[in-house]
């Protein structure tokens, strides 16, 4: 949801509302100013936009590439996310995110007077874990669609908001370019395709709450060979790695009972791939909606309901920023596939104090495949923290 990102299905509501105030003339650019309004997730997916007169997600349908890569501006809300793990030639590590999301506020161009008006507006988060020097970056960033300061477009690919961006560095979209800066942190990514695009859920459909139209059109490519540069801290490192893409796009955000989720994206040793979503209720429990998808080295993707994944918290953390508790450690077990992953962050600190506060990093994997030992990196994102007594435990 993160990407794959389930962030940015409540985004339309934080778009919208920033969108009433003055924040989108010109862009946000910083490292998490305490003094910024925040919006609970809660606040977020109860959000202000209508969905009439945008398409829904109401049933499968044929995904065609390149295309798909690029907007689908029928639906009020998408994004482009990717994360990765990047190491220098001597060992250091760095984990990545950079996700762009694109919100209509509403279905249709209007005329206006002004080279200002937008129907559209994109927010921006950029973030680098530099685990070799225990350090974390995170930025965010806020533009209207208007004289060229973000948008998107397919031929030929590229997703912009100002000079974070995504682009096709060739005459099809891949390889597909990365850059983003802000505060002395850059990347200059270069990513290849890699495996092909894993559609999730129903054929691409992602059913997020009952009721036809509550649910996003959801792909993935889950690993692509990466190489390029880090910059932090005046030096700059050239990395190779690989990344993980989520798209998704959709009219209807969450239910009212879903208060936050638990998003897991693991790359493993044997060449294989994990990706599981927890949508949290109220009372703790994980929605019947939470899905995943375990991803062989070869062959056909194989789709896992909530009952087939049990998720297990071992450990928790709290921010000194916020005061958020988290949880910091897991254990994943997957019966069905005789797999079980015990997942540690890279680094503790690796919350995002943005407009709507979560934490999403880099976390090592190990376990067992059919009783072999595994080991792999991956991405968890977690967000309605904190607005809640304390993390949840085993949601079963």
């Amino acid at each position: 949801m993160g990407g794959g990102k389930a962030l940015a299905l409540g985004v339309a509501g934080v778009l919208v509302a920033l969108a009433a105030g003055a924040w989108l003339v010109t862009r946000e650019d910083t490292a998490a100013e305490p003094q910024r309004t925040r919006l609970t997730v809660a606040e977020a997916l109860g959000g202000t936009g209508g969905t009439e007169g945008f398409a829904r997600a109401s049933g499968p349908r044929a995904f065609h590439f390149p295309e798909d890569h690029g907007p689908h501006p029928e639906f009020r809300t998408e994004w482009w996310y990717w994360t990765g793990h990047l190491e220098t030639a001597d060992g250091h590590a760095f984990g990545y995110q950079l996700t762009l999301f694109r919100n209509a506020l509403a279905p249709r161009e209007a005329p206006r007077d002004s080279e200002w008006g937008a129907r559209e507006v994109y927010m921006g988060h950029f973030a680098l874990s530099d685990i070799g020097a225990g350090r974390f970056h995170a930025f965010e960033r806020f533009s209207r669609a208007a004289v060229g300061l973000a948008g998107a477009q397919s031929q030929p690919f590229q997703v912009w908001l100002e000079d974070w961006k995504a682009e096709s560095s060739g005459p099809g979209v891949f390889p597909m370019k990365l850059s983003a800066e802000s505060g002395g942190v850059a990347l200059s990514l270069v990513l290849e395709e890699g495996k092909p695009p894993v559609l999730q859920g129903d054929r691409g459909l992602s059913q997020k709450t009952a009721g036809e139209g509550n649910a996003s059109y959801y792909y993935s490519l889950t690993r692509m060979p990466t190489r390029g540069t880090v910059t932090v801290d005046g030096r700059t490192h050239e990395v190779t790695g690989d990344s993980w893409m989520d798209r998704e796009w959709s009219t209807k955000s969450l239910g009212a009972e879903q208060v936050g989720w638990d998003w897991f994206a693991f790359q493993l040793s044997d060449g294989s791939e994990f990706m599981h979503y927890q949508l949290r209720l109220k009372d703790g429990s994980a929605d019947p909606f939470s899905a995943g998808v375990d991803i062989p080295a070869q062959g056909e993707s194989i789709h896992l309901s909530r009952d087939e994944v049990r998720i297990e918290v071992l450990d928790s953390w709290r921010s000194p920023r916020s005061g958020t508790p988290y949880p910091a450690r897991w254990r994943l077990s997957v019966p069905s596939r005789q797999l079980v992953l015990e997942v540690t962050p890279a680094q503790a600190d690796q919350e995002l104090p943005v407009t709507v506060q979560y934490w999403e990093g880099a976390v090592r994997i190990q376990g067992t495949r059919a009783g072999q030992p595994i080991t792999g990196r991956g991405y968890v994102e977690l967000t309605g923290y904190g607005e809640a007594s304390a993390p949840a435990p085993s949601p079963r």
